[in-house]
């Protein structure tokens, strides 16, 4: 097979992000790397070759090398890492691929990233295949399989004294996250060779050390119940860098997945019996494509703003007066939802509904907002809320709108309150948040905990 030509396409944040596209089948699929990518010498190495040749001869696939990585930019600061970006990543190589639907193959961490597009944008995603993904980096008491803290630092200073060398690949006495590819590479020196090659042309070693913070802060788990896509869920019995109980625990959490448990070792699906890596592939795709329907349901971020003491406001300035400041207030508002992507839903007298398919962006908008009214003697509140939302006679509804305008009710003027799901999957972000306490939400069970967003720098 000739080598497949590399296409670049620029994302809204202006990197620029190369793809290949190779094959000519009856589905897209667009492959997504976890840890380390190089678009140039993935060809050059056998196992990953041979894998990615027999995708091609099943689907038109798409290939791309994620921020950071490989041919791609680098993002210029910290902020740039984080997965509602690496989204971004996905959805310009899919239009520039001209993919409406594709599904969506990810390994590693590249599964969380394609299980938070899956939520997001249901409409571009025919299916969602996930192989040896994690829901949440740590160990906890309701998920032990995560990594320790001392697992975590252990590999961290392997990035940083051995990524690059033949070191890091020999080292087969490192624990758990030592068999990243295989358990078995550490004894084949060409092997040894050709990945610590491949590595060191996929990523810098800053890059693999700041892949790996942003992987330590990553929380998915609250995304899992509104993916509504077809999934399927493999994973190896015996993988050594993760265990096999979080594949049953991603499934157990996702409506609409199978979890199908593979014998061997190996971690990745590109090492060990690949064969029957691409027959459970080929059956599950098959089968979804003889049975799609459409979706209604979305995972999307809710924002609302409130002006606080707008009564006060109009007796003192009287109506026309009042009328004027209210369409200054709008158009600001909507000047901002249009930077920062947000979708107006609802305009409520002094109050903004408004989604967003980021929730970094709807906190971004939020603070900009807040802070672009102070000007004009206007102080305003606003909740921002991350959950399935419904499509009802063509506007945005259901039991996550509710909750987004209960956690405005509940901000101070001048502040923006946020759910716990929006604090865990802006990991990465840039964003700051200090605890707000307990909440009770009217109309809503539970104790609800807030956080005050005190940083917006990226």
């Amino acid at each position: 097979m000739d080598r497949p030509a590399i296409r670049y396409t620029e994302t809204v944040d202006g990197l620029h992000i190369a793809y290949q596209v190779i094959g000519n089948g009856p589905f897209d699929l667009l492959y997504t790397p976890g840890w380390m990518s190089n678009l140039e010498c993935a060809w050059e190495v056998p196992e990953l070759s041979d894998f990615l040749t027999a995708l091609a001869g099943m689907s038109r696939l798409i290939l791309f090398d994620r921020r950071g990585f490989g041919l791609s930019d680098t993002p210029p600061t910290p902020g740039e890492w984080s997965l509602e970006l690496g989204m971004d990543d996905i959805r310009a190589v899919l239009d520039a691929a001209e993919s409406e639907r594709a599904v969506l193959f990810g390994t590693d961490e590249g599964g969380a990233l394609c299980t938070l597009f899956a939520a997001s944008d249901p409409g571009r995603v025919s299916a969602l295949v996930l192989f040896a993904v994690w829901a949440t980096y740590f160990s906890s008491s309701d998920y032990p399989w995560g990594w320790t803290m001392e697992q975590h630092e252990a590999w961290m200073h392997r990035l940083e004294s051995q990524w690059g060398t033949e070191e890091f690949w020999k080292d087969s006495a490192a624990g758990p996250e030592s068999g990243h590819v295989s358990p078995r590479v550490s004894a084949d020196p060409l092997r040894v060779r050709t990945w610590a090659r491949y590595a060191r042309l996929s990523a810098s070693r800053g890059a693999a050390l700041a892949l790996g913070r942003m992987q330590a802060q990553t929380d998915i788990r609250a995304v899992l119940p509104t993916v509504t896509v077809p999934t399927l869920v493999m994973h190896r019995l015996d993988d050594t860098a993760e265990p096999v109980g979080q594949a049953r625990y991603i499934g157990e959490h996702m409506p609409n997945a199978e979890v199908v448990e593979l014998p061997g070792d190996e971690h990745a699906p590109f090492a060990g019996d690949t064969e029957r890596v691409l027959q459970e592939l080929r059956r599950f795709v098959s089968a979804v494509r003889d049975e799609e329907a459409e979706l209604d349901r979305v995972l999307a971020t809710v924002l609302f703003t409130d002006l606080v003491g707008s009564t006060e406001h109009a007796a003192a300035l009287g109506d026309r007066a009042w009328g004027e400041l209210v369409e200054r207030h709008h158009k600001v508002i909507r000047s901002l939802l249009a930077r920062y992507r947000g979708a107006e839903v609802d305009t409520a007298g002094d109050g903004f509904f408004a989604t967003f398919d980021g929730p970094a962006r709807a906190v971004r908008c939020a603070g900009a907002i807040i802070d672009a009214l102070q000007p004009l003697g206007l102080d305003v509140r606003a909740g921002v809320h991350t959950g399935e939302v419904e499509t009802i006679d063509g506007k945005a509804g259901g039991v996550a709108v509710n909750i987004g305008a209960r956690v405005a009710a509940s901000a101070a003027p001048r502040e923006t309150l946020v759910s716990s799901t929006v604090k865990d999957l802006t990991a990465g972000s840039g964003l700051e948040f200090e605890d707000a306490g307990g909440h009770e939400l009217k109309g809503i069970p539970g104790t609800w905990r807030l956080f005050r967003v005190v940083n917006v720098a990226t």
